[in-house]
């Protein structure tokens, strides 16, 4: 395995994964008329043909 390269896709990939992320929060938050208060999120890895589950859970502020 080349480790730069490897290294750079996980980047560019995980660059996608938080832009987009980010949009469909916002997204998501502006269509739902809230406006203060917070909102609990999770997120779920998994990779096909790999041992992985990985799950975040988070929170985030409005106000």
């Amino acid at each position: 395995m080349d480790n730069e390269k490897f290294n750079m896709s996980m980047r560019k990939f995980l660059k996608q994964v938080g832009v987009t992320s980010q949009q469909q929060i916002e997204t998501a938050v502006r269509n739902s008329g809230l406006s203060e208060g917070s909102v609990k999120v999770r997120v779920v890895l998994t990779a096909e043909g790999l041992d992985l589950d990985h799950v975040v859970e988070g929170e985030i502020d409005l106000s």
